[in-house]
């Protein structure tokens, strides 16, 4: 045993170093005990909040479908058979001026005009404060459901047109950072190569860190330009992968739906979550613990640890299905509640749309 120096104390050699580990971490346990801001759709089944690409080949009109989704979004109408939820929308027209926004609008939708479709047909860059911009936007119109891109390249770090996969992955993500913690959707219009490929996705122009890094894509393209018809590819984190056929009407200008894949699939509501609207009905808010409300509805059959977590990964069923708010992981004292607020009345099952803002 080596000698130990007078000033030495033997408790503190024996003890090991304890450092802080760099890398957070959440456990399984952890996780379902949080509860999370619910995902809304902007059109049901096809467009959620997250970034998205929206690619086709140049003049097949893609302008005129963003200025058809913009109406639609900002009127609340559904989109052919898709619900709509009603929002402001910014339309960043940046190869367009206003005089050409004009007119094609007038021809699409005549003279009635919306107050919630904005556009713009000037931004800065990404590098250049882009993101500050559309901030400035969701400030003065909170309720905005949809930003529009128009196009990619004019947000683009100016440079060598040679994108490399780290510069494509860091645009759309500066755009995804954006959406998601803003809760809204941005959809980039972007441009397909010419050469063909067997995966439709393939065909996005520049690298495959666009897609990597975005929560979805469209793909609308055409056998051949001259075609009426063309088809409408959809693939994303959260919704059915798709695939639409349109016709473009000659005289108003506006995408035509004329057959649909897949129907929309709806998730099924698990029933302890229509007891709980059963018990809300007619109140406008209450706040208690899992255990309170589980003697309240008591035919909700199971335990209080158990009805938190499954109310915690229900956040977005609950609201979006029938309008409640629910606020967890309140303490006061020694009691965890948590709040269940009314905003509006339920979205109707017939497909009407609602204002959830």
């Amino acid at each position: 045993t080596p000698k130990m120096n007078e000033y030495q104390n033997p408790s503190l050699e024996q003890q090991p170093v304890v450092r802080k580990p760099s890398l957070h971490t959440v456990s399984m346990t952890e996780l379902y005990d949080m509860a999370f801001p619910p995902r809304s759709p902007v059109i049901e089944g096809l467009l959620y909040s997250g970034t998205y690409l929206f690619a086709g080949s140049p003049k097949i009109g893609k302008s005129f479908f963003m200025s058809q989704l913009g109406y639609h979004v900002a009127t609340g109408t559904p989109l052919w058979e898709y619900p709509v939820r009603q929002g402001s929308v910014l339309y960043l027209a940046l190869e367009d001026d206003y005089g050409r926004l004009q007119g094609r609008l007038n021809q699409m939708f005549g003279v009635e005009a919306v107050d919630g479709l904005h556009f713009a047909t000037k931004a800065r860059t990404l590098a250049d404060g882009l993101n500050g911009q559309l901030e400035e936007f969701l400030q003065c119109h909170p309720d905005t459901r949809l930003i529009i891109v128009d196009t990619l390249q004019k947000v683009r770090e100016a440079g060598n047109e040679n994108y490399s996969y780290s510069m494509d992955y860091q645009n759309i993500t500066a755009l995804k950072l954006f959406s998601d913690r803003n809760n809204v959707a941005i959809l980039v219009v972007h441009h397909t190569r010419k050469m063909e490929a067997s995966d439709s996705f393939d065909m996005i122009s520049g690298t495959n860190g666009l897609l990597g890094a975005a929560d979805g894509a469209f793909i609308l393209q055409k056998k051949k330009r001259t075609d009426p018809t063309a088809t409408m590819q959809i693939v994303g984190r959260d919704q059915q992968d798709q695939e639409l056929t349109l016709a473009f009407h000659q005289e108003r200008c506006v995408w035509e739906l004329t057959r649909a894949e897949k129907p929309i699939i709806r998730k099924t509501v698990e029933p302890f979550i229509l007891k709980i609207a059963g018990f809300m009905s007619g109140r406008g808010e209450w706040t208690g613990t899992a255990s309170e409300l589980i003697d309240l509805v008591p035919d909700i059959g199971m335990k209080a640890n158990t009805l938190t977590r499954k109310l915690n990964v229900n956040v977005s069923s609950l609201f979006n299905d029938f309008g409640i708010v629910y606020i967890g992981n309140q303490r006061t004292s020694d009691r965890k509640t948590f709040t269940l607020l009314r905003k509006q009345e339920p979205e109707a099952s017939d497909g009407m749309t609602m204002n959830d803002d």
